[in-house]
């Protein structure tokens, strides 16, 4: 009696296009064989993996704090902070502006209003371009060490308490002049 093999050969379950070569017509396996077709889970395997990559959560900053780095012998230049979390943040830059390199150690400066801000550093490790949104996108992590690495930590932390239960003005609640009774 021999050993019985565990494994499935999904080859015969797949559906795969055949193309005939004398009337280039395509047929399933499925009118083939009779067979219901098998999903190739390969695709929806791939984004639970990429949801599962990250590891920290990430808060998203549409706009809502003002950011710069320091461009060495050019000053500061704005960009617009994506996201954040503990272990790093995202910035996109306009594609006529340029961008920065995987590897390039940025010094960043959050403001908290106009003239205050507290700065830390990053490393940028991943640059791409999003098309729909017309921008570079640069995924860059903290650096460890540095000196405003627990204000950085607490701010984060900060940010994923208020961001969920923000709420949008939309001007239905003004008052435009207060009588007193007094």
């Amino acid at each position: 009696m021999g050993q019985q093999d565990n494994v499935i050969n999904m080859k015969e379950f797949r559906t795969e296009e055949i193309v005939s070569s004398e009337s280039k017509k395509t047929v399933s396996n499925e009118k083939i064989t009779g067979q219901i077709p098998v999903l190739d889970m390969t695709e929806r395997r791939e984004t639970i993996l990429n949801e599962e990559r990250r590891q920290v959560k990430r808060t998203i900053l549409n706009e809502f704090i003002g950011a710069n780095v320091i461009v060495p012998d050019r000053g500061l230049l704005k960009i617009a902070l994506h996201d954040i979390s503990e272990d790093g943040l995202a910035f996109d830059l306009e594609p006529d502006i340029g961008q920065f390199n995987v590897g390039d150690e940025i010094a960043v400066r959050v403001y908290m209003n106009h003239k205050t801000y507290f700065p830390f550093s990053v490393k940028v490790r991943n640059v791409r371009y999003i098309k729909d949104e017309g921008v570079y996108r640069h995924g860059s992590a903290l650096m460890k060490g540095d000196i405003n690495e627990m204000a950085l930590f607490h701010f984060v932390k900060f940010l994923e308490t208020v961001s969920a239960s923000l709420s949008t003005d939309n001007g239905d609640v003004t008052v435009s002049k207060i009588q007193s009774d007094y």
